[in-house]
């Protein structure tokens, strides 16, 4: 794992840390369990999913209507993951 990758991995576990302290689920219900983590991680993953989808779809919009597109993403999501 070079250094990069580590500082990133470093980064989102002690986001995760601090988040569970006050984490729900989208049920309502306290993550208690490994069972629940496992859950609350699905559950924030398609959350970043979703957003990620959705300012896709914007920048698709903007670029169909005309607009230059500098004040949205300059690449397409699927774009950038073939790199």
């Amino acid at each position: 794992m070079d250094t990069n990758t580590r500082q990133i991995a470093l980064s989102v576990l002690e986001n995760l840390r601090e988040d569970l302290a006050y984490a729900r689920l989208n049920n309502g219900a306290r993550v208690v369990d490994v069972a629940d983590l496992r859950q609350y991680i699905y559950e924030q993953m398609g959350r970043i999913r979703t957003t990620i989808f959705a300012m896709e779809g914007l920048y698709d919009i903007s670029k169909s209507n005309g607009h230059n597109g500098k004040a949205h993403l300059d690449k397409n999501w699927h774009e950038r993951e073939q790199r």
